[in-house]
């Protein structure tokens, strides 16, 4: 463990398999795996039916927060899996077959349940956005400068950073976490993990609005950006070059149709 705690407070993104055995993990990768699997294919599928709006695509609120939730099981569970990972099998080492399937199940809940909780605010986001260039289409341009400079300016800076080192190196934090009430402490440690997440990512959810929110080449660009920030040895040096690409963007934006396909109303299905 102390090899680990070494490795990990360096700024290597933590490996499962130097901390994990393999063959204790199948139903635990097996369930992280399904679950994003599931999240894709319904995903796809609303984005096929729906295409690429501007705004909330006309969703009430509890229909966008479900929608939502699975773009993010899909996007955001391949990235958190060797952190849930190391929890269930390198902290709570009591737990076994099922009991692990279930732990882990809690944690992803909690994880998750955070990723919600900024559906909120996108939702707010979205309605705003949309209404205003519903009513300025002209406005469109300027909103998408707006997003990719927000994005490009928080990937440079220093709560970007933070957060993304506690997302590559956790194990400092997991190991307080073992202090826990054992109620419900799974789904509190998922949650907590979440709102760093949240911060090391919300930025990127953003450029979601200019590229549309059920734009599924947007999504997957995204959200293998997450994954090679987090996982990659060269993680941090990646989500500053992509915040200077984002600043690049952002004066494009203000010329190039293509860079806004979220705001320019309906198109058809992806």
């Amino acid at each position: 463990m102390r090899t680990a705690e070494r490795r990990t407070t360096a700024g290597r993104p933590l490996r499962s398999g130097e901390l994990l055995p393999v063959r204790q993990l199948a139903v635990a990768w097996a369930l992280i795996v399904l679950i994003a699997a599931l999240a894709w294919v319904l995903t796809v599928g609303q984005a096929r039916d729906m295409g690429v709006e501007p705004g909330t695509m006309g969703l009430a609120l509890p229909l966008f927060l479900l929608l939502w939730l699975a773009m993010m099981a899909a996007m955001m569970l391949p990235s958190v899996a060797p952190v849930a990972l190391t929890w269930t099998r390198g902290i709570a080492r009591g737990s076994r077959g099922a009991t692990r399937a279930l732990r882990t199940a809690a944690f992803l809940s909690g994880y998750l349940l955070a990723w919600t909780a900024f559906g909120l605010l996108a939702y707010g986001g979205l309605a705003l956005t949309g209404g205003l260039v519903e009513r300025h289409p002209d406005a469109a341009r300027w909103i998408a400068a707006a997003a990719f400079a927000l994005a490009g300016l928080y990937q440079l800076g220093p709560l970007k950073d933070i957060c993304l080192r506690h997302c590559r190196s956790p194990m400092a934090q997991l190991m307080r976490y073992a202090a826990f009430r054992p109620r419900l402490r799974d789904l509190r440690v998922g949650l907590h993990h979440g709102a760093y997440c949240v911060g090391c990512c919300w930025a990127l959810m953003v450029l979601l609005v200019p590229l549309g929110v059920m734009n599924i080449a947007a999504m997957a660009g995204v959200a293998a950006l997450i994954f090679l920030e987090k996982l990659w040895s060269r993680g941090p040096l990646l989500a500053r070059v992509a915040g200077v690409a984002f600043l690049v963007l952002a004066v494009l934006a203000l010329f190039q149709d293509w860079l806004l396909p979220g705001l320019h109303g309906s198109m058809a299905p992806m």
